[in-house]
């Protein structure tokens, strides 16, 4: 995205946003850039918000936002002047510590468990690729034996040990 607007202010940034490795990864779909001349809107991980738009969104106000990346609870992206941009996951981040928040945790405490359910979704695809792999391994042994890939060869049977 080009332009962004600064509510607070009412002037415009003609930084571009850029993102960190921390949206973006290989594993990403919308990490691979699109052709030359398409146009699609801005994923999901892009950051194009600023503070005050952010902070709009999330119904917090912008320093929460800054005391919350101090304790590593958000990371947002920054441009190369050193400005922070929030993509659409880190607002859905800070719903969801405003969420914990409402119900009694502590930053400490929401740190934890945000970095338990990243484990849970990290384990949850891991178990469903293993799954897939069980299926497919059963699916080929089954496959193998009612397709006649197995020959039975007749050898003589030799006890050592005893003479004929």
């Amino acid at each position: 995205m080009e332009t962004v607007a600064d509510n607070q202010t009412g002037d415009t940034d003609r930084t571009s946003a850029n993102t960190d490795e921390s949206h973006m990864t290989a594993a990403d779909p919308d990490a691979v850039e699109p052709p030359r001349g398409a146009r699609r809107g801005p994923s999901r991980t892009q950051a194009v918000y600023v503070i005050s738009v952010a902070a709009e969104l999330a119904g917090m106000h912008p320093q929460t936002l800054r005391i919350y990346e101090r304790r590593g609870l958000v990371r947002p992206a920054r441009t190369k002047g050193g400005n922070r941009r929030y993509s659409d996951a880190d607002i859905a981040i800070l719903h969801r510590i405003a969420e914990l928040t409402d119900a009694g945790m502590n930053l400490e405490g929401i740190r934890r468990i945000m970095a338990l359910e990243v484990e849970i979704h990290r384990l949850r695809a891991e178990l469903e690729q293993a799954r897939e792999i069980a299926l497919h391994a059963i699916s080929e042994a089954d496959r193998r034996q009612s397709g006649g890939d197995l020959v039975p060869v007749r050898q003589p049977l030799a006890v050592y040990g005893r003479r004929p």
